[in-house]
C-alpha cells in the first residue's frame, strides 16, 4: 500500500513577494500564508496602529451575486437586512444552517445593477460557495472569483498612502466603498475597493486580478507609511478590536445571540420586523432574542486578566469555587493595552461586566475580569 499524500499548499498571488521580503510561510486555510516578517509581529501590530500596514488575504473567498433576486434571495440565508442596503455600502453578515449555527461570517457589499458582492473565510470558501450555490443558484447566478487576489492596508495613515495612488478614496467613509483606478506610476490597475477591515483602525480591502496584485502591492509597499504585516499581527490586531475568528469564536455550533453579535441584525428581520424571520433558524433564534437564557445558557464576553500571564485559546475558565463556568476561545497579550486579554464563552450568570472569574493556567488559577469590547478604541472613519 503506497504512503497517504499529503495535498500540497496553495499560494496566493504575492508568494514570490513574501519570500523575498522574508516572510516566515506557515500553512493557514490550505494555503501558505506569511505568519511575520524579520521586523516580528511586535512591530508589525504597532506599525498598523500608528502608520500602515498592508496584508495579504487572497486566501479569502470572493464571490458575485447577480440577478434581480440576488438581494432578496441572499436574505433567505443571513438575518441580516440585504434588501434596504443601498447602493455602494457594505454590511456584516451571518451565513446560518438550518439550526441557527453560523456556517460563517462575511461581508457583503450593493453594488448596484442587480450585484451583491460577497467576501468569506478562506478556509470556508469551498463550503460556502457550494451552500449558496444550492440554495439560491436556482434564483440569482453564483459567480466564483478565483482569479482576484485581496489586499488589505489597514492603519491610520493608510488613506494618506493609498490617496497617492487613487484619487477619490479619501472621500470613502467606513463601509462604503467603489470601483476605482490605481496609478502605479508604470500602469494603471483597476480595482474594487471598499474603506474597512479586520483590524479596528481606518483603512481598505482592495480586490484586484490576480495578475495585477504583486504590482499593487509593491506600490503600496513603496509608500513610506507602509510596511508589510503578517498573520500573526493580523489575530492580535483583531482581538483587540474585539472581532472574532471564525472556527475558535464562533462556528457551526454557535448561535447568533450566545455569540453576542445581535449588532448584526437589523430590526426588520427580527421578531415585528416587516421581514421577521425567513432565515435558517429563524424560529430557534428569535426565541432566543426574546430569553437568552435559551440561547445555551451562555454567552461571549471580553475578559481582561488582572495578573500579567497570558491566556491561551481552549484555557478552562472557573468560578471562585472550582467550578467549570465557560472557556477561552482566543486569548493572548494584547501589544496596544499591554494587559493578557482574551474572549471566552461563560455562563450567563458571569457575563455582566466587571465579573471575575479564574482561568486556570497551567494548574495555576490567574483572576480575569469580564471587560468591555474593543479592548482598544476603533478608529473608523465615519466622515
Amino acid at each position: 500500500m503506497s504512503a497517504p499524500t499529503e495535498t500540497p499548499l496553495l499560494t496566493t498571488p504575492l508568494n514570490a513577494l513574501h519570500i523575498e521580503l522574508g516572510a516566515r510561510m506557515v500553512p493557514f486555510a490550505g494555503y501558505s500564508m506569511p505568519v511575520q516578517y524579520p521586523s516580528g509581529l511586535m512591530a508589525e501590530h504597532h506599525h498598523t496602529r500608528k502608520a500602515a500596514g498592508l496584508f495579504d488575504v487572497s486566501h479569502m473567498g470572493q464571490l458575485r451575486l447577480v440577478g434581480p433576486d440576488a438581494a432578496a434571495a441572499f436574505e433567505t440565508l443571513i438575518p441580516v437586512d440585504v434588501i434596504d442596503l443601498p447602493v455602494g455600502k457594505q454590511r456584516y453578515g451571518l451565513l446560518l444552517n438550518d439550526d441557527g449555527g453560523i456556517i460563517d461570517d462575511l461581508m457583503f457589499f450593493n453594488k448596484g445593477n442587480n450585484e451583491i458582492f460577497v467576501i468569506v473565510n478562506g478556509a470556508c470558501k469551498v463550503g460556502d460557495i457550494a451552500h449558496i450555490q444550492y440554495r439560491i443558484g436556482h434564483r440569482c447566478e453564483v459567480i466564483p472569483m478565483p482569479d482576484h487576489a485581496l489586499l488589505a492596508l489597514q492603519g491610520p495613515q493608510a488613506v494618506a498612502a493609498l490617496s497617492r495612488l487613487a484619487l477619490g478614496v479619501e472621500k470613502l467613509v467606513f463601509m462604503t466603498g467603489g470601483n476605482f483606478i490605481v496609478d502605479t506610476g508604470t500602469q494603471k490597475i483597476d480595482v474594487f475597493l471598499t474603506r474597512s477591515g479586520y483590524t479596528g483602525e481606518d483603512g481598505f480591502e482592495i480586490s484586484v486580478h490576480s495578475g495585477q496584485a504583486d504590482a499593487l502591492a509593491r506600490a503600496l509597499l513603496a509608500q513610506p507609511e507602509v510596511k508589510p504585516i503578517g498573520l500573526g499581527a493580523r489575530n492580535s490586531l483583531r482581538l483587540e478590536a474585539g472581532l472574532c475568528l471564525y472556527g475558535n469564536d464562533i462556528d457551526e455550533t454557535t448561535h447568533p445571540v450566545e455569540a453576542n453579535l445581535l449588532w448584526a441584525m437589523q430590526k426588520v428581520r427580527r421578531a415585528g420586523g416587516a421581514r421577521e424571520g425567513g432565515f435558517p433558524g429563524a424560529t430557534k433564534i428569535l426565541a432566543e432574542l426574546a430569553d437568552s437564557t435559551r440561547a445555551g445558557g451562555r454567552k461571549r464576553v471580553g475578559l481582561i486578566a488582572l495578573e500579567r500571564v497570558p491566556v491561551r485559546d481552549h484555557t478552562e475558565l472557573q468560578d471562585g469555587q472550582g467550578n467549570r463556568i465557560g472557556e477561552v476561545t482566543s486569548g493572548l497579550l494584547g501589544p496596544t493595552i499591554d494587559k493578557p486579554i482574551a474572549m471566552a464563552y461563560v455562563d450567563v450568570a458571569f457575563s455582566a461586566l466587571g465579573t471575575q472569574v479564574v482561568a486556570i493556567v497551567r494548574g495555576k488559577p490567574v483572576p480575569m475580569a469580564v471587560s468591555a469590547m474593543p479592548f482598544v478604541p476603533t478608529n473608523y472613519f465615519r466622515g
